[in-house]
């Protein structure tokens, strides 16, 4: 099981920044750290504070990712011909959750997992229940017929707060999406900066 979808607020507050874009996120009423030490002035970060909070925001934006997970996603980034951090993200962005999340067949990142986990979604036509499962250009990812229905779902696809991004082809009534193509880091809509090459020195140390 996931960890508690509860996090992302404290994951917002502890970067302060609202890193998923949501009207209902903590920082836009107090853009402060938590807990009772939360307003006070906060030094400048070291090298080391300035990348681990990038990797920190990261993996935290794909709902909170394990440690060990996200290793190993930067290990094949690295293993694969190109920028390292441009292949970071096109490997998260390949993920089953992000695209059902993309999609917007469900209102979060956490929410997509679980969606996956509970058998919503079919891959091909096939039923895949891993969140992490990763996908190829040309596949198609649809709803579970009994689930199109559901009203989480069909919130979801009227959410105006995102847009799907062009290199996902959704259609909402037939509640299908293809994967298009792998896209870079220019081409994702993070409401925040993200700094995959300051990951990348992190774990290049």
């Amino acid at each position: 099981m996931t960890k508690r979808s509860e996090a992302k607020y404290k994951i917002d507050r502890r970067m302060g920044q609202n890193i998923w874009g949501r009207p209902k996120s903590p920082v836009n009423r107090r853009e402060y750290g938590p807990g009772q030490h939360g307003q006070r002035r906060k030094g400048k970060l070291s090298d080391f504070g300035v990348q681990l909070r990038a990797k920190q925001k990261l993996k935290g934006y794909y709902a909170n990712i394990s440690e060990r997970q996200f290793h190993g996603i930067y290990v094949e980034a690295s293993r694969l011909k190109g920028d390292t951090g441009e292949n970071l993200i096109g490997l998260l962005e390949r993920r089953l959750d992000t695209v059902v999340y993309r999609a917007k067949f469900v209102s979060t990142m956490f929410a997509a997992r679980q969606f996956i986990n509970h058998g919503h979604i079919k891959v091909n036509g096939r039923k895949v229940n891993i969140g992490s499962y990763k996908l190829k250009v040309g596949d198609v990812i649809e709803v579970k017929e009994s689930s199109k229905q559901l009203t989480p779902v069909l919130e979801a696809s009227q959410l105006p707060e995102r847009d799907v991004p062009d290199f996902i082809e959704v259609d909402h009534s037939k509640m299908t999406a293809k994967y298009a193509r792998t896209p870079g880091l220019s081409d994702v809509p993070f409401p925040v900066q993200m700094e995959p090459h300051l990951i990348v020195e992190f774990y290049s140390r």
